[in-house]
């Protein structure tokens, strides 16, 4: 059997010679001196293959920008540290709360886990390709004054953004976990989370905390506590942030479960005041299926909700059981990125676990060049 995937075509693979074609037109419009893919993962445990695969598409779509434009490029990885590490429901009044893995096990701890489970698979490629790569928590990201200023600037246009930030609520979800000591406890929902603008360079948020009831807490460009945001609204302030003029092409690198949610982060930052042209570039990689055509999902698994798929190795749930070194890993990703990059019909469309199984383990249809 060929090594290659028997893909469709589609309305955008027949557009395009290339699948870095769709990122043309904003090269064209508004030349960078250098480009920085962004690709973000929620920290909350050992990484999957549709993890890996995103990661690695990254850095190959990297360095064919690189060598096709003759612009620097880089990665950068952002490690979502506010994912739940733990959710309670409060007996009495039937709020959610969660305590993210930022409050659970502190920054020294979760730069550890980072280091341990993603940097030796980004070192790898990174050497491979020659493309160098950075590292951001969101505890870091957060703490960044141009990206606070950003969320202070926003807070006078919310009303105009929250039907899209949360369309069942209008309420989007806003967490100040709670500063007593060695707590850290937020309202996951935040039903009864409340800010407003004091000043132009400083907010009051009042929320309620599961184990010491009310409390206030102050949020300045310089410091002030953590601001932990939900999926959609992080996203919003993020690209928001990223859309200061200064030579730099920032490119969303995402799943393909995120061309749904993207819509509404799209509509939000034109409610915020952007116009369509400077709404950040997108590139959505191939997702991961199973044979029922939902995403591969690690969780659903391990909680016995949905069967690993016929095809599947357990690996694929936790790369770190690969049965070989991160080198070899990375060589066979980086080979399989080459398959998926031949033709865009191989990299708009999605992939059963059994299909990137075999398209990660079959030999290439030719070397992969080095740098």
């Amino acid at each position: 059997m060929t090594t290659l995937p028997v893909s469709p075509n589609t309305v955008l693979a027949n557009a395009l010679h290339h699948a870095e074609d769709v990122l043309t037109p904003r090269l064209l419009a508004a030349p960078p001196e250098r480009i920085v893919l962004v690709v973000g993962t929620q920290i909350n445990g050992a990484p999957h293959l549709g993890t890996s695969l995103v990661h690695s598409l990254a850095f190959a779509m990297a360095a064919r920008l690189r060598d096709r434009f003759g612009l620097p490029a880089e990665v950068l990885f952002s490690a979502l540290d506010n994912a739940p590490y733990e959710v309670a429901t409060d007996s009495a009044s039937g709020h959610r709360y969660q305590r993210a893995y930022a409050q659970a096990l502190g920054e020294q701890a979760l730069l550890d886990l980072v280091t341990a489970l993603y940097q030796p698979l980004f070192t790898a490629l990174s050497r491979r390709l020659g493309i160098p790569y950075r590292v951001e928590t969101y505890t870091q990201q957060q703490a960044d004054e141009h990206f606070r200023r950003t969320w202070l600037r926003l807070l006078p246009r919310i009303d105009a953004v929250r039907w899209w930030l949360a369309p069942s609520t209008g309420t989007p979800h806003l967490r100040v976990p709670c500063p007593h000591p060695e707590c850290g406890w937020a309202e996951k929902n935040a039903e009864r989370t409340r800010v407003r603008l004091t000043t132009p360079e400083s907010a009051e948020v009042s929320a309620v905390c599961l184990h010491h009831g009310p409390y206030t807490a102050m949020i300045r460009p310089a410091g002030g506590v953590y601001l932990d945001l939900a999926t959609l609204y992080r996203n919003l302030v993020k690209e928001l942030a990223l859309t200061r003029p200064h030579g730099t092409l920032h490119v969303m690198v995402k799943g393909g479960d995120w061309v749904f949610g993207s819509h509404l982060v799209d509509e939000a930052l034109q409610a915020a005041g952007l116009t369509r042209a400077q709404l950040p570039a997108r590139l959505f990689c191939p997702q991961v299926v199973t044979d029922t055509g939902a995403k591969l999902s690690k969780s659903l698994i391990r909680e016995g909700r949905a069967p690993l798929p016929q095809g599947a190795a357990p690996w694929m749930l936790d790369t770190r059981q690969w049965p070989g070194t991160i080198t070899e890993y990375a060589d066979q990703l980086l080979a399989m990125a080459q398959t998926l990059l031949l033709d865009p019909r191989h990299f708009f469309r999605s992939y059963s676990a059994a299909e990137i199984g075999r398209l990660l383990t079959a030999p290439p249809p030719r070397s992969v060049p080095s740098p």
